[in-house]
């Protein structure tokens, strides 16, 4: 699950984790995708702290539901949120959740959110621990 550009770019670095597994993705924008994400992608509507959220909410209650994933595996951005509030509460879905590249000196508003949703959080950046004690730092995907 993540937004579209540089929150899916990263989510891609991790496919040798995920790529024997059945796994789907959740997009909150229309791409382009590569052939191996053809047949395996949603797209949910793109919700900028709005009133879309509940939208959102809505779209990972059918998502979750039709699929029933184990994980929930994000880089971010916003959707996350929801998808990890639906899984969690109605499914028992584990989350993991990567704070994004970009947040190099402090952390993002997803990030803030999910390090108290996820059950494995990670960052990029060393300088990051401040701010996720109980997280833990694995590298820089990019």
């Amino acid at each position: 699950m993540s937004s579209c550009g540089g929150h899916l770019t990263e989510v891609r670095r991790l496919e040798s984790a995920y790529a024997k597994l059945d796994h789907l993705y959740v997009l909150n924008d229309k791409a382009i995708l590569p052939p191996d994400m053809e047949g395996r992608t949603r797209f949910i509507t793109h919700s900028e702290r709005d009133w879309r959220l509940l939208v959102n909410l809505w779209e990972a209650w059918k998502i979750l539901r039709e699929y029933r994933p184990d994980v929930i595996l994000s880089t971010g951005a916003g959707p996350v949120v929801p998808f990890a509030v639906v899984g969690k509460l109605l499914f028992g879905t584990k989350v993991v959740f990567v704070e994004t590249i970009t947040r190099v000196a402090g952390p993002s508003l997803t990030g803030r959110l999910m390090y108290h949703l996820a059950d494995e959080f990670f960052y990029q950046w060393e300088g990051l621990e401040r701010f996720f004690p109980k997280g833990r730092f694995a590298g820089r995907l990019i």
